[in-house]
């Protein structure tokens, strides 16, 4: 088991773009968390987006290209075997990518093709795990030992944990996890087991992998409003204060479009959106400004001091 934690203990770190804007309070949140626990981040050098969506609706091909260079540079340059990304759909990209450059041929031809024409060297299928930062602390240290770490602690927060619709799809690449080690694709429950160890209290959310409609806020965004409507009044009525979330995209949304329901639809939820690292940094003694809530467009300031949370 130690050897197993050991392999965790220092990885590289892939942001991802979102967490450079929009998602910035959770990229400082997941560093300040490493740091109070004693492990490791190395981010990627000179990385590149993923392909996200755009690319990948252009040419998917091309997109698995833009992840193999990620997973290149950590294994050839970096000469690490674990790449960890908070982002769901960053990790959801580099997952699928490994899993492509495993099983098609056609991606191979097109990666190697384009790695030796940008001057690098092609990413040798197997070299690299990609893990979300989920497993990571799950995988690095565990509860118990982070429960050893814990300070104040988050002292009954009620918590509805908000893993969105990425994180274990498409379910070819993620298969039941729960035999081999890793989260479930059925029921995650990695976010609820850091947390309760934590001192929250999980409710029973039925929606934690529901779509928040983050590919459709452009195109259609009173349907984004409405997926996000239903999330926010499930929690709510789950007895939730806080929803936790681990995908910037899913934390903007969420934010952004818990705002609109009030403005276009009459409909008004109280319940706060944190990221997962916000609150265990604030369980491990961090302050609210070393974590970025004052980043946050939910204000969940006047909970946490009611909560007499640091």
């Amino acid at each position: 088991m130690t050897d197993t934690k050991d392999k965790y203990k220092e990885v590289a770190y892939y942001p991802g773009c979102a967490l450079e804007g929009t998602g910035h309070a959770y990229n400082k949140s997941t560093k300040a968390v490493a740091k109070k626990l004693g492990l490791g981040l190395k981010e990627v050098e000179d990385w590149n987006c993923c392909g996200a969506m755009e690319v990948k609706n252009i040419d998917p091909k091309i997109q698995t290209y833009l992840s193999a260079k990620i997973l290149s540079i950590t294994a050839n340059d970096m000469h690490h075997d674990v790449v960890m990304a908070p982002c769901n759909g960053c990790y959801h990209n580099l997952k699928k990518a490994e899993y492509d450059l495993e099983n098609d041929p056609q991606s191979q031809e097109v990666v190697k093709a384009i790695s030796e024409k940008a001057g690098h060297k092609t990413y040798e299928p197997g070299s690299v795990e990609t893990i979300h930062a989920l497993d990571w602390l799950k995988k690095a240290l565990g509860e118990d030992e982070l429960e050893e770490k814990i300070k104040g602690g988050l002292k009954g927060l009620k918590v509805a944990n908000y893993y969105g619709c990425m994180y274990t799809r498409p379910r070819h690449i993620f298969p039941e996890k729960d035999a081999g080690g890793g989260d479930s694709i059925a029921k995650p429950h990695y976010m609820d087991d850091l947390l309760e160890t934590a001192g929250a209290e999980n409710v029973e959310f039925p929606l934690k992998t529901a779509c928040c409609g983050g590919a459709h806020t452009l195109s259609d965004s009173d349907m984004s409003t409405k997926l996000v409507l239903n999330i926010l009044l499930a929690a709510e009525a789950s007895g939730a204060e806080v929803i936790a979330t681990e995908c910037p995209t899913c934390h903007s949304g969420l934010e952004m479009h818990q705002i609109r329901a009030e403005k276009m639809f009459g409909k008004k939820t109280n319940v706060k959106i944190v990221y997962f690292t916000q609150l265990l940094g604030l369980a491990l003694g961090l302050s609210k400004r070393k974590v970025g809530l004052h980043e946050n467009i939910s204000d969940s300031y006047g909970l946490m001091k009611s909560k007499g949370i640091t």
